[in-house]
């Protein structure tokens, strides 16, 4: 039986890279990460290939004109424009197992398309706004230099992104509430589980 891509997905500060890691380290689950690709700088601590495949734009260019993106955002930067995308590579070979991906709405919405409806899975993570802002203020006080106006724009842009009527749109019933970290993560695992190709 062919494995299926996981998207999960939530606003910022909802836990996603902790619940991701916490996935992929379960070996019951045998779960794959999607490394996704971008075309910007490569940061300190980081290395190819684990966070992001690290491309210029012009390999970015090559690969879409190859047809082998299958879904791409750009944001504007004062560097200029960063691009980060989804390729059609042997990562996404799900006959090989199940993949776990971090996606925006928009993202799983595109994937969706591309790879057949069924073998899409949203996994939507849930957590009071409320409790969503204090976690990201006490995240960005702990950074060297903190950013409260990029944490402002995140908060603001995810309230539009993940509105109720775009989630019901995208056919996103199924809510995980992050209140506790263990038992999200527990409940998400079970849920995982319950497609029975692992």
């Amino acid at each position: 039986m062919s494995g299926r891509l996981f998207c999960l997905m939530g606003k910022s500060a909802s836990g996603k890279d902790t619940i991701y890691e916490e996935l992929l380290r379960d070996r019951g689950l045998s779960l794959r990460p999607l490394v996704p690709y971008t075309t910007r700088p490569m940061r300190d601590g980081e290395e190819n290939g684990r966070e992001y495949f690290f491309t210029g734009v012009k390999e970015y260019q090559s690969l879409k004109d190859r047809g082998l993106v299958l879904e791409s955002r750009c944001y504007q930067t004062i560097a200029g424009p960063w691009y980060y995308y989804t390729v059609k590579d042997r990562q996404l070979d799900l006959s090989k197992g199940s993949v776990l991906a971090i996606e925006t709405l928009e993202s799983y919405l595109t994937l969706r398309v591309a790879l057949g409806g069924e073998s899409v899975v949203p996994l939507y993570i849930e957590l009071d706004d409320g409790e969503r802002l204090e976690r990201a203020l006490h995240r960005e006080r702990a950074q060297k230099t903190p950013h409260y106006e990029e944490m402002c724009r995140r908060f603001l842009a995810d309230q539009k992104d993940f509105s109720e009527e775009n989630l019901v749109s995208a056919g996103i019933t199924r809510r995980f509430v992050n209140n506790d970290l263990d038992a999200c993560t527990a409940e998400l695992a079970a849920f995982i589980r319950s497609y029975g190709e692992h």
